[in-house]
This record gives structure tokens, C-alpha cells and sequence, in this order.
């Protein structure tokens, strides 16, 4: 690890609590986002291939959220940076972190 990841990695009392609020707040629109997408699939259940298509989306969907809702700074930047690409999340939500964590998730977002 050279001197600059060590510095991308630190992480404040302060960035800590902007990171952690920003994350509570993505999950809770991804829940939001999923909770509207099954309220429309569930209007078109109409058969028992439709009941088993929801619960194969449901599984899917637990599978991503869990994995991806994993509150851990060692790997958050990436976290953040899928979010940001996906709008649960903007940049300006993690105003507070250092400029080189802001960077980074910045140039991640847009790939």
C-alpha cells in the first residue's frame, strides 16, 4: 500500500457519520424503489408462472440489497460510487468526506 491509499482509506469520527448517514439514507430508497416495483408486479399477478416470476424477483432483489447494503469502510468508496450511478445517492450527500474520497467515487460513478 503506498502513502496515498493510506490516505484514502482514514477515515474520520466526522466522515464516518456523513458515510453512514448517506448509506442509511440509499438503503432506505432502495427499499422504497423495491416496495413500488412490487406493488406493480403484484397488480399483475394472474397466474402461477406470475407468482413464481415475483418470487424469483424477490430473491434476486434480497440477494443484491443484502450484499450490496454491507456497511464497511473498507470497501464503502465502491459502494458509494454504484449508488451515485444508480441515483439512490448523490454526490452532493457525501459532502464532508476528504476531496481524494470524493474523487474517487466520482470517477467510479461514471464507469
Amino acid at each position: 500500500m503506498n502513502m496515498n491509499d493510506s490516505i484514502v482509506t482514514g477515515w474520520s469520527e466526522q466522515e464516518e457519520a456523513i458515510a453512514r448517514g448517506a448509506f442509511d439514507r440509499a438503503q432506505r430508497r432502495a427499499v422504497h424503489v423495491l416496495i413500488e416495483a412490487i406493488r406493480v408486479q403484484s397488480g399483475r399477478l394472474d397466474s402461477i408462472d406470475s407468482v413464481w416470476n415475483l418470487h424469483d424477483f424477490l430473491s434476486t432483489q434480497r440477494y443484491q440489497i443484502e450484499g450490496r447494503f454491507d456497511f464497511r469502510l473498507d470497501g464503502i468508496l465502491f459502494v458509494f460510487a454504484s449508488l451515485v450511478k444508480e441515483k439512490l445517492l448523490s454526490l452532493e450527500e457525501l459532502e464532508g468526506l476528504g476531496d481524494e474520497k470524493l474523487a474517487k467515487i466520482k470517477a467510479m460513478s461514471l464507469f
